[in-house]
């Protein structure tokens, strides 16, 4: 169970995706809700229940504008935050955050910032079977090796668990990872006839096709775009028992460290300190 309330949580969440698709909309950008946010929409026409992030994907070109032009187009209480504009970003993926808000995700994982979408770009992959295993295996490495960077290193205590995240922050910089993944997603060129990957934890694989035109689909009573073929997306991501409830004690929840909806996170003085 999350120690905060989830639904207001989700409403806040609400609140900051309607001012980014409203940016994506008049600038034509491309985005689709993915992952629990797209199951949610189909399964529950809105967040599942106990779901408490948002996940989008952005085709690399689209991904590349937002950087670009974050500052100008977005409203001035929202931030795009990634590892290009902020050398001590430690995640693979940009967050679309609200600047009014705090928000700490784990006690021994220090990143200060504020309620947040998730915002993963969507890069090309090889179509080689075995080229692409290596391919993926390589960007693995580095993804674990910038959590392990960034993580408190004693998080479980000063012995041999300790040894491998002090070993990372000895052998690597939070910055030269960030330019390792940057160089594997771009690794092969993002193409509408081709195949499309998630770089993330799980590197979800697509034909480009599955994502295609960004369709409109009902979410919390508005509209926001999901791929053009939902149904081949939820199959791939979820299996065939996607509109069926998970047991509850698989309800996962990410019951954050801290959370404040009315103070600024450049304003935070709290008790949590980067390790």
């Amino acid at each position: 169970m999350a120690g905060y309330d989830v639904r207001k949580l989700q409403l806040r969440l609400l609140d900051i995706l309607v001012d980014f698709d409203r940016v994506c909309r008049d600038h034509g950008l491309r985005y689709y809700m993915t992952y629990g946010t797209m199951l949610g929409a189909v399964r529950h026409k809105g967040f599942i229940p106990w779901d408490d992030d948002v996940d989008l994907g952005m085709p690399r070109p689209d991904y590349e504008r937002l950087i670009e032009h974050c500052r100008e187009w977005l409203p001035p209480h929202l931030e795009f935050i990634c590892a290009e504009n902020d050398p001590t970003y430690p995640i693979a993926f940009g967050k679309v955050q609200d600047a009014r808000t705090t928000l700490i995700e784990r006690k021994h994982y220090y990143y200060l910032g504020g309620i947040y979408l998730d915002i993963m770009p969507i890069d090309g992959i090889c179509r080689q079977p075995l080229r692409r295993w290596f391919h993926r295996q390589h960007y693995h490495f580095y993804f674990r090796a910038l959590y392990l960077t960034h993580r408190d290193p004693y998080r479980h205590g000063h012995g041999v668990s300790s040894w491998l995240p002090r070993l990372c922050r000895k052998v690597f910089t939070v910055e030269g990872i960030q330019a390792k993944i940057r160089q594997i997603l771009l690794r092969y060129p993002y193409d509408e006839k081709g195949l499309t990957c998630l770089y993330d934890d799980k590197q979800a694989i697509f034909p480009m096709s599955v994502f295609g035109t960004p369709t409109p689909i009902e979410f919390e009573g508005h509209r926001f775009f999901g791929p053009e073929q939902v149904v081949p997306y939820l199959l791939a991501v979820f299996g065939d028992t996607y509109m069926q409830l998970p047991p509850e004690d698989k309800r996962h929840v990410h019951n954050f460290y801290y959370l404040d909806f009315d103070h600024s996170y450049h304003d935070y003085h709290g008790q949590a300190e980067q390790p």
